[in-house]
């Protein structure tokens, strides 16, 4: 008998708008991704670095949700001043990044286990949940302004901000995926 491995994505069911449904099935999914690549990290896996200077995969998660939470806040929220603290427990420079050059992982963020990145998460996407819940339809056009350090202006639409949270978390779990593939192969040349 032939195995059939099914691959779908569903609108999550309860959102106005259901487009918003969709993008919020596929940024679940990339989370389940993200959280099964990390399941057996440590706290030293999670702010090791290849190099100093590089990102760490701590880092990344923490980037991750502060990122979330900050669109959310700008784009349904209407304020791009809006800190992400009262949702997070970290503020918007808490996950360490940029990292200057030739740093060490950043300090505040060493020590903390997978639960506190996962627990991150799940607070950033419940917040992006809330929030999107009952946007009506017709918000997906509405068309938001943003001037860039350069004093040029950006000018995007609410179904930009949904696709580029899902570009954004999307490539920064490949990073995480390579970095842990990275961590385990230092740590099998260490073992050695």
């Amino acid at each position: 008998m032939q195995t059939v491995v099914r691959s779908h994505i569903l609108p999550l069911p309860g959102f106005s708008a259901p487009e918003a449904g969709t993008f919020l099935a596929q940024l679940d999914d990339q989370l389940r991704l993200v959280k099964e690549a990390t399941r057996d990290l440590t706290p030293e896996d999670l702010m090791w670095q290849p190099a100093p200077g590089m990102n760490t995969i701590g880092m990344l998660l923490a980037h991750m949700a502060v990122v979330e939470v900050f669109w959310t806040k700008f784009v349904l929220g209407g304020d791009p001043a809006a800190p992400v603290e009262d949702v997070l427990g970290i503020d918007a420079d808490g996950d360490g990044l940029p990292v200057p050059e030739g740093a060490p992982a950043f300090p505040p963020l060493n020590g903390k286990d997978l639960a506190f990145y996962h627990d991150l998460l799940d607070r950033s996407r419940e917040f992006l949940k809330r929030t999107a819940r009952e946007r009506a339809p017709e918000d997906m056009e509405r068309e938001i302004q943003r001037e860039r350090p350069d004093g040029s202006v950006r000018s995007f639409n609410v179904r930009w901000y949904y696709y580029h949270l899902l570009e954004h978390f999307s490539g920064h779990r490949g990073q995480i995926q390579l970095l842990v593939h990275m961590r385990r192969a230092a740590r099998e040349r260490t073992a050695r």
